[in-house]
């Protein structure tokens, strides 16, 4: 392959990708579009990377980042909004870029979809959020689309750079206690740079096209026990006080209310009540040659360096 086109390519996993690409296949250009040129700052010093000012929900301005492309990967997602701004990243852009590829002749596609929307062909309005129900839909599309294509479906995605354990010890950094909604929710944590290569063998290997991959970690835990792990591992561990369901709906409703991103919304709540794990169904990381890497061998490393302390350490040892 000798372009590539990266939805989402200055996001969390986007990053990862763009530079493991760059160590891996130097001979291939990277396009990476973004709406605004600073997003992708981080990006600017890999050699291979493309940056281009560009909105992909607009139709001709999405053709022409695909235009000369060979394959193009699709990780544009979000977390938080309402049932209009699911439609349109999830839905509406899925739809966009099979239309677009079919114009400009991209065929190659892989996408990154999400754990617990079901098998595939399910009916994505059995889905208990607006979050699921949307990658649901959008995945369905692509899979009818005449495209050369690979799906991975993450758990909950970890890495030095993530907004999820790093949200969380930093909350505990300064709160006395933690009240926690959907504590016992089940998630697989997976670490990026997994993902990151995963998405590089379905790029690479022609036995990749139609297959359903589910990228998942070694081990399963509960919200909870995550939350605690990543205090513990930031240095500042803070007790974890269950919330009833209701209490946990009405905390995630004021969340809401807040200026920004929320910490936790109602639909990230109905999101939690289906398993985020593997299945056990479809092809994994194995499947790729991938052993996935346990939470408990990497995340210690990044959350320590939050600890002042710790990071006193670490400064020391690359003395001696």
């Amino acid at each position: 392959m000798k372009r590539i086109a990266i939805l989402g390519g200055t996001g969390f996993v986007g990053r990862a990708l763009c530079e493991r690409l760059a160590r891996h296949m130097p001979e291939t250009a990277v396009v990476v579009p973004t709406r605004r040129a600073q997003h992708g700052a981080t990006l600017r010093a890999l050699p291979t990377v493309e940056l281009r000012v560009a909105d992909v929900h607009d139709d001709a301005a999405l053709a022409d980042v695909l235009r000369g492309c060979d394959a193009v990967v699709h990780l544009v997602a979000v977390l938080h909004g309402s049932a209009a701004t699911f439609e349109r990243v999830h839905v509406e852009l899925p739809r966009r870029l099979a239309a677009a590829c079919a114009a400009v002749g991209v065929r190659r596609a892989v996408h990154v979809s999400a754990l617990g929307i079901g098998e595939p062909g399910d009916d994505p309005s059995a889905m208990p959020s607006d979050y699921l129900r949307s990658k649901s839909a959008g995945e369905a599309l692509l899979r009818a689309a005449p495209l050369e294509l690979s799906v991975l479906r993450p758990s909950v995605i970890f890495g030095a750079e993530d907004r999820f354990l790093n949200l969380f010890a930093s909350l505990q950094r300064l709160a006395p206690v933690m009240p926690l909604a959907g504590g016992e929710a089940r998630l697989q944590p997976v670490w990026v740079d997994d993902v990151a290569e995963a998405i590089v063998r379905c790029l690479r290997r022609r036995e990749c096209i139609g297959q359903v991959y589910e990228c998942a970690g070694p081990e399963v835990h509960t919200l909870a026990d995550l939350v605690r792990l990543a205090g513990r591992w930031a240095g500042h561990p803070r007790p974890v006080l269950p919330l009833p369901a209701a209490l946990g709906r009405l905390q995630a409703r004021v969340l809401e209310c807040l200026p920004g991103e929320p910490l936790m919304s109602r639909d990230n709540l109905r999101s939690l009540e289906v398993p985020n794990v593997a299945s056990g169904r479809l092809p994994d990381l194995r499947s790729l040659g991938i052993e996935a890497a346990s939470l408990r061998e990497v995340a210690p490393g990044y959350l320590a360096r939050r600890n002042g302390r710790a990071f006193l350490d670490t400064l020391r040892a690359a003395r001696h």
